[in-house]
């Protein structure tokens, strides 16, 4: 559900730094958090645009789905927060995205506007405690524009050092893993510095899955198949069906832009059973003919 991103990406907002005391009957986990991937507050953006949802700690899946631990997108436009413990409305100020969209074109008139996620649960209620971005403001100008200010921002990628590299500590190329395998990074020659934190020779993890490497001058995809570790993560639980998958490690800037030139590891291949351990190898048994 991802297309290449034009706007540079912002920091991420904890709803649990600004948490209301309840939301609805659906909980959220500690550490869950959503955020919008490619816009920062102050952006100036075309009439236009794409609206990349960003989401930490939870997974995505469409409104109706009682799937433990998800919720889908609301965007709130020109507005404040609705009752959290109410379904959320929807009108021209509060879009849904039931269908489990991680991202959206938008349509806004010239002039300033505000944006702000919140995610619901199954019945569009938001989750306890609930789940908001920081309200960001942007800045709409006609096409023409905004095309002269997203060249101004996209001046360059930043370099990364001579040696510098990516690779996989667990695990290892041909492991066997569980479906819920930890995953550790290793990083030699640079610093792990978390997405909006702009320093030298520092970046932070991506995790690909079943999927090649994109484009190096444009933010990476935020889905399933591309995973942010925008807190400075070293290492990360994820979830993966039972069978084979490939698994590549990509690190980013604080706009999760690749650097120049990119640092990515070698494409590894895992084999998830349930256990975790290489199936038993059936015996032949021979068959005895008698004449």
């Amino acid at each position: 559900m991802t297309t290449s991103l034009l706007i540079v990406a912002g920091a991420f907002g904890s709803a649990h730094a600004q948490s209301k005391p309840a939301g609805g009957p659906t909980t959220s986990p500690p550490g869950a958090a959503v955020y919008f991937v490619d816009i920062k507050d102050g952006q100036t953006v075309p009439t236009k645009f794409t609206v990349h949802f960003g989401l930490k700690g939870m997974g995505v899946a469409p409104a109706g789905s009682d799937k433990e631990n998800s919720g889908h997108h609301h965007l709130l436009i020109d507005t404040e927060l609705p009752p959290v413990d109410s379904p959320i409305p929807s009108d021209f100020n509060h879009l849904h995205f039931g269908a489990g969209q991680t991202e959206a074109e938008v349509t806004l008139t010239p002039g300033d506007h505000t944006l702000q996620l919140l995610l619901g649960d199954r019945n569009h209620v938001p989750t306890s405690p609930p789940l908001f971005s920081d309200r960001i403001h942007v800045h709409v100008v006609d096409q023409a524009a905004a095309s002269s200010a997203q060249a101004t921002s996209h001046s360059g990628r930043h370099p990364s050092p001579p040696g510098a590299k990516v690779y996989f500590v667990y695990p290892v190329d041909g492991a066997y893993v569980t479906p819920t395998p930890v995953v550790r990074f290793g990083l030699v020659g640079m610093g792990v510095a978390p997405a909006g934190f702009e320093k030298a020779n520092t970046g932070h993890h991506h995790l690909l899955i079943d999927t090649g490497l994109p484009p190096f001058d444009q933010p990476i995809p935020n889905d399933f198949n591309h995973l942010h570790f925008g807190a400075g993560q070293t290492e990360a639980k994820i979830s993966l069906p039972l069978g084979r998958h490939t698994l590549q490690l990509i690190l980013a800037d604080e706009n999760h832009i690749p650097h120049d030139p990119p640092v990515f590891s070698q494409p590894i291949n895992v084999v998830v059973t349930a256990n975790g351990r290489k199936p038993p190898t059936r015996k032949r048994h021979r068959t005895s003919h008698y004449h």
